[in-house]
C-alpha cells in the first residue's frame, strides 16, 4: 500500500512538471537587446513625427 502511495504521488509531481513547463522559444539576450533597440527607434520617430505634425499646424 505505501509503494502504491508513492507512485501516486510520483505520477502526480510529474504530471504537474509536465503541464507548468512551456514549450515556446527563449530569446537569448542579443535578441533581446535588438529588439529593445528596433522599439526605442521606433518610438523616436513616432516622436519626430508628432513634433513635425505640431510644428506645420
Amino acid at each position: 500500500m505505501k509503494k502504491l502511495s508513492y507512485i501516486f504521488l510520483a505520477l502526480f509531481s510529474l504530471s504537474l512538471i509536465t503541464t507548468t513547463t512551456s514549450c515556446r522559444e527563449e530569446k537569448s539576450t542579443g535578441e533581446k537587446i535588438e529588439e529593445a533597440v528596433d522599439d526605442t527607434g521606433d518610438a523616436i520617430e513616432d516622436a519626430a513625427d508628432d513634433v513635425e505634425d505640431a510644428v506645420d499646424d
